[in-house]
């Protein structure tokens, strides 16, 4: 019963003190060596990386909107990359915390899911009308169910393993697209079609249940082959050449992975994991 009393005083004690505030504050509750602890505030470091990538998305719809899709497309990979860091940096600080899962899905949904579509869309999807509303939506559509289904299955999956394909690579391959093909803007029907045919599959992709390797397991402070690093500076060398179509092969390839992998074990060609 004290329990209750202590519990309703403090609830009581937490409006008092936010209802002073020309802002509300943040109170989470986090787990330290056994017991149970209220912190104030948010983590500095990794939210400023994911507001980051948040204003890239934003900045590749605005760019998207004028015309200017090349922009917007390198706004959308800067997002990537941004959105890569600031899990691991909040990892490596040990500033981890459930706002920041938040903050991070949601700022994933306007880079990863609204943006590209409204890039596609603003570029070439409109020229089929209806159609091209359709397939930009359906790409958002699945981007955000994608991103409900992996945030309802966190520590419940394989870290090894994406259950769909992830949300930035999705966005890789529709900017890769852009990218690659802006300056050839297309007028042919059919291949304005193919191109929202690509929309869909990417959004489709994502909620698929092709599991996709997440990389994660990839320990970058251990020891590698002589071979690998050299395989890897032709890698960056052959992106400096052909970096546009590079970044679509790329992201492309990963896309297809697990459809190509699922496909070669359902004919018997390799066999199951």
């Amino acid at each position: 019963m004290s329990n209750n009393n202590s519990e309703q005083n403090e609830s009581v004690e937490i409006k008092k003190r936010d209802s002073d505030l020309l802002f509300g504050d943040h109170e989470e509750e986090v787990s330290e060596g056994g017991q149970k602890v209220r912190h104030r505030g948010v983590y500095l470091l990794p939210n400023l990386f994911t507001t980051g990538a948040l204003f890239g998305g934003f900045y590749a719809v605005i760019s998207g909107m004028h015309g200017n899709f090349i922009h917007a497309a390198v706004a959308i990979f800067i997002s990537m990359l941004l959105d890569g860091m600031d899990g691991r940096v909040a990892r490596m600080t040990n500033t981890q915390s459930a706002f920041g899962e938040q903050y991070d899905s949601l700022a994933d949904m306007v880079s990863f899911g609204v943006a590209p579509a409204l890039v596609m869309f603003s570029w070439v999807l409109h020229d089929l009308g209806r159609w091209g509303w359709a397939a930009a939506f359906v790409y958002t559509a699945c981007a955000a169910l994608r991103l409900a289904r992996f945030n309802t299955q966190i520590g419940v999956v394989d870290k090894k393993y994406f259950m769909g394909l992830a949300s930035p690579m999705a966005a890789a391959v529709i900017a890769g697209t852009v990218l690659t093909f802006s300056n050839y803007q297309p007028e042919n029907v059919w291949a304005i079609a193919g191109l929202a045919i690509l929309t869909v599959i990417t959004g489709l992709l994502m909620v698929s249940n092709f599991r996709y390797t997440s990389f994660k397991s990839v320990d970058f402070r251990g020891r590698v082959p002589f071979g690998v690093m050299l395989l890897i500076v032709l890698v960056f060398a052959l992106l400096i050449i052909f970096q546009e179509e590079g970044l679509l092969v790329i992201s492309v390839a990963y896309a297809l992975s697990a459809p190509t992998i699922w496909l070669l074990r359902k004919i018997g060609v390799l066999k199951s994991a």
